[in-house]
């Protein structure tokens, strides 16, 4: 998901999106919908959160941070 489409959601629920990075933003994100802020902590690839819109993203950045 690139940053605009982040933004958008963001917008929806009234986050303020300026200067966060994209995994601050998604942390915020996450914790206003009311779930855990674990956006790229899956640095073993695992998690249970199926249904999660972020889930594809989170397993890349996770990756990359863990290089």
């Amino acid at each position: 998901m690139n940053m605009q489409e982040i933004r958008a959601i963001a917008r929806d629920h009234g986050v303020k999106s300026a200067r966060l990075s994209k995994l601050n933003l998604i942390h915020a994100i996450q914790r206003i919908e009311g779930n855990f802020d674990c956006f790229a902590t899956a640095s073993e690839g695992c998690c249970d959160q199926h249904g999660c819109i972020w889930r594809t993203d989170c397993f890349t950045t996770a990756k990359k941070q863990n290089q």
